[in-house]
């Protein structure tokens, strides 16, 4: 799955110079929280969110940083927080630095993005203009949306097949230490093992094989070494 299949095209954008209350207004009117900020060509300069509008609030309250703290203080900082707190367009106070991806950008991908930078949303362009925006709600509802795709063998022959395949895709799995037998949909796992983790990690893999009715797990967990 990429970006272009779960994104929203739609987007709901505002211009350079929109005052920063008719950017608060639209956010509540439009139950959203963010908005993209694009010049004409639908280039993106920035996104307000709500956390930008609440340093409107936040840094008025702190205007006065106090004589020691002012000494130890970045002016530069200093200055783009006075900016972030007392400017009157959506230019001032939007977020410039915006991670940003493709329409081909893969799922998962977007899901290590948004975990790594902490944030909620990132922008999809389209030869350097704004075509989206993927969410984490969007990720969510990809997340729990019925999968269409089964495979065509649910045999006990092909459910075999497709967990030992599946075991040789990941690094972490060993073919050689672990023996799998599927009897009417249940599929059973022999042999020995490293530790609880790689017990749990191969029954949510045998659970993830369409067909699969249950997993018994008969593996020992203990140093491989001592085995080999």
């Amino acid at each position: 799955m990429k970006a272009r299949d779960l994104m929203t095209p739609d987007v709901v954008t505002v211009a350079p110079n929109t005052p920063v209350m008719g950017v608060a207004r639209l956010l509540a009117e439009r139950h959203i929280s963010a908005v993209p900020v694009t010049d004409a060509d639908r280039k993106v300069l920035g996104i307000v969110s709500e956390s930008d509008l609440l340093s409107q609030v936040a840094g008025r309250e702190h205007d006065a940083p106090g004589f020691f703290k002012s000494l130890f203080a970045d002016p530069a900082r200093m200055a783009e927080q006075y900016v972030k707190s007392h400017g009157r367009t959506a230019r001032d106070i939007m977020t410039t630095h915006m991670v940003t991806v493709t329409e081909d950008t893969p799922v998962g991908e977007i899901a290590e993005q948004l975990e790594k930078s902490n944030i909620r949303r990132v922008v999809v362009l389209r030869d350097g203009r704004l075509a989206g925006i993927v969410s984490r709600a969007d990720l969510l509802r990809a997340l729990v949306s019925p999968q269409t795709t089964t495979p065509s063998d649910t045999s006990d022959e092909g459910i075999y097949r497709a967990v030992v395949n599946e075991m040789k895709k990941q690094p972490w799995a060993s073919t050689f230490y672990t023996t799998v037998v599927v009897k009417d949909g249940i599929v059973e796992f022999y042999g020995y093992c490293g530790s609880d983790d790689y017990r749990r990690a191969l029954r949510v893999l045998a659970e993830g094989v369409a067909g699969v009715k249950g997993v018994e797990d008969h593996l020992v967990v203990g140093p491989l070494y001592v085995y080999s």
